[in-house]
């Protein structure tokens, strides 16, 4: 047996753990999707570490975000209680764990915001600014939409701090910059922030610190770094975060810094070639609110993307680190009190469970999922690596059909994972299975330019479709000599977003499929450039040189153009399905509209499906009824011509 896409729904996604000041609870987030309700309820639950015991607090039916109040009585979290499903908002809620009594609303915004955390009675939020509704839309500066929120111009966000008794909403900042991440400190006096003033660069970010009593915000970066978040020292006199350096462009490791704030000095804590967070694929995850750093006394806790794992790890200010969780696991989300870590954690044969670390050793302590997988009996992935031809050491995976007998020759799909900078490994893959179920085996691996083997290894910069494309069709001649059940004749090739590129090229350039699914890809730089939420700037990073500046300039148009799988359709012979939704403003639905025309128009079999009102993260966050249709149609495309 294995999964088939209606499985999707007897998935449990678990996420998002936070433990008491006591250490006493852990309260977490538990997703279930609905195919019949087409839309997923997320709920409260804690597990008690004094009684071994796990119950849910909340309801739903979309409670997440939880933070615990400072005397572990009480926790807050967001919510969309008294909303209709498809009305525009969310709240703020608060419910009494110890004297168990109903949630009760704090606040209540008509746009998404953030909490980062409770302080002396306050929640500390970040809220977008009003904005009038207009019948006309005026644009005046670039981004000017962003996948999953639509148009943004103009958009900015501020801090405040909300009264947790009235209700009431203390304004921080001006509101002049976009604010991604925000800490209060040990010591209650200030606030540490992450905060993108160059609207035309939003990944270049700062760190920034706002004094509660003076009001005063002083900048403590200059622009050196994109900072994905941050966490005080215990004596609210030093900062660490995580940060990419620009060594090599959008490619550069997230590393692990630190900043003093009497000196204003920063020092790495990481070497180069780490990649600190979390980069795994997997299309079973729920609500995250984590920051992937915390600093306990001495220590600083972090995530490590080290190849196809995640493992949890710690390090002091003078260089010693210790490895606390890892194997063939991918660490999640993880909060910690002293020597007590809770974390949700996952592997390629597991979804997220809720697991207790205490120093002495790892402990599961939910079961959810448990059943589904012993009545599924899933194929276990089979990792190999292989030598490419210019000698580095590339990491793969091969999954059996749920079917598979010995001797038997069967279909496989080469699968290639998004990003580029991101991981296959050691995360469950719904679709994967799904996959094998259908009677298919998959081979995935991670090519030049995904994360966690280094810079150099991630740095794909002006290399698309050449040393990628060797590596995947090395692995694949690899796998097909390794493993005798692939049928070299009936192979298909897969791919989202860089995926949906790299298959794009890849139907060009060889005619060794027999069918191709390409998803929210990328077609023709030069006009993903200009359409793209992203496009000016990561294009102008990944492929080379400013369009925008340069556009006249034959060489530069010719080197877009040159990296465009538009330029080679003319030579695809691979029945190929296209599949891309109309909200998607990351790989803006004219890629696919360029491609399914170069390739009707070539004669090639094709076809097109277009999923409405959904965006770029369809197959990992898109309603459920759309997930399981997009599943079908992959399997049936495959069915077909393999």
């Amino acid at each position: 047996m294995g999964l088939k896409a209606e499985d999707l729904e007897r998935i449990t996604f678990v996420s998002d753990p936070k433990i008491s000041p006591d250490s006493k609870k852990v309260v977490f987030v538990v997703t279930r999707p609905s195919i019949s309700d087409n839309r997923y309820y997320s709920k409260l639950w804690a597990y008690d570490l004094e009684k071994d015991e796990v119950f849910h607090i909340t309801n739903g039916p979309s409670d997440y975000s939880p933070v615990w109040a400072e005397d572990s009585g009480k926790i807050f979290f967001l919510s969309r209680r008294t909303l209709k499903e498809d009305e525009p908002g969310l709240e703020l809620w608060e419910t009494d764990i110890k004297n168990c009594t109903e949630p009760r609303l704090i606040i209540k915004q008509d746009k998404g915001f953030e909490i980062f955390g409770i302080s002396d009675g306050k929640a500390l939020l970040s809220i977008p600014n009003p904005k009038k509704k207009e019948e006309l839309t005026v644009i005046e500066e670039v981004p000017f939409w962003f996948n999953g929120k639509g148009y943004i111009y103009g958009e900015r966000n501020a801090l405040y701090l909300a009264d947790i008794g009235t209700g009431n909403l203390e304004k921080l900042t001006e509101g002049n910059e976009e604010i991604s991440f925000a800490r209060i400190s040990p010591d209650r006096k200030k606030v540490a922030y992450i905060s993108s003033e160059d609207h035309q660069k939003p990944y270049r970010t700062d760190l920034k610190l706002l004094d509660l009593e003076t009001r005063e915000i002083k900048k403590l970066t200059n622009g050196q770094f994109t900072v994905e978040d941050l966490s005080w020292n215990p004596l609210s006199s030093m900062i660490a975060f995580r940060a990419g350096d620009y060594t090599h462009g959008l490619n550069s490791n997230v590393k692990l810094w630190t900043l003093d704030l009497a000196s204003g000095s920063i020092s790495k804590l990481t070497p180069d070639d780490w990649d600190t967070g979390n980069y795994m694929n997997s299309d079973v995850r729920g609500p995250s609110s984590s920051g992937k750093l915390q600093w306990i006394d001495a220590w600083i806790y972090f995530t490590l993307n080290d190849g196809g794992k995640v493992s949890l790890l710690r390090t002091d200010l003078n260089g010693k680190t210790e490895r606390l969780v890892e194997g063939n696991l991918t660490v999640e989300d993880f909060s910690a009190k002293g020597e007590t870590i809770s974390l949700t954690i996952m592997s390629s044969t597991s979804p997220s469970e809720l697991f207790i670390y205490n120093g002495r050793g790892l402990r599961k302590v939910t079961s959810f999922n448990d059943e589904l997988l012993k009545k599924s009996n899933l194929q276990v992935p089979e990792r190999f690596t292989f030598k490419a031809s210019d000698g580095q050491t590339i990491e793969g995976w091969v999954l059996k059909p749920a079917n598979f007998k010995d001797g038997e020759k069967y279909p496989a799909v080469l699968y290639i994972h998004g990003g580029p900078a991101t991981t296959y490994g050691e995360s469950f893959q719904h679709e994967f299975y799904v996959l094998s179920e259908s009677g298919f085996g998959v081979v995935y691996m991670n090519p030049r330019g995904s994360a966690g083997y280094g810079e150099s290894f991630k740095d794909l910069r002006g290399k698309y479709g050449t040393r990628d494309y060797q590596d995947l069709m090395e692995g694949l001649d690899y796998a097909i000599k390794n493993f005798s059940f692939i049928d070299e004749k009936r192979l298909g090739v897969a791919g989202g977003s860089y995926g949906g590129f790299m298959t794009n090229w890849i139907i060009g350039h060889t005619e060794r499929f027999k069918a191709a699914v390409s998803q929210r890809s990328i077609s023709n730089w030069i006009s993903f450039y200009g359409t793209s939420d992203i496009g000016y700037y990561f294009a102008e990073d990944q492929i080379g040189g400013d369009l925008g500046k340069d556009l006249w300039k034959d060489d530069r148009v010719q080197v877009y153009w040159d990296r465009s799988p538009l330029k080679y359709a003319y030579r695809v012979k691979t029945p190929t399905l296209l599949l891309h939704s109309d909200e998607d403003y990351r790989c803006w639905i004219d890629q696919a509209y360029q491609m399914f025309t170069a390739l009707k128009l070539n004669g090639v079999q094709t076809k097109l499906v277009i999923f409405h009102k959904e965006n770029h993260d369809l197959s990992r966050k898109g309603k459920p009824k759309n997930r399981i249709e997009r599943l079908n149609q992959i399997i049936s495309w495959f069915k077909t011509y393999l």
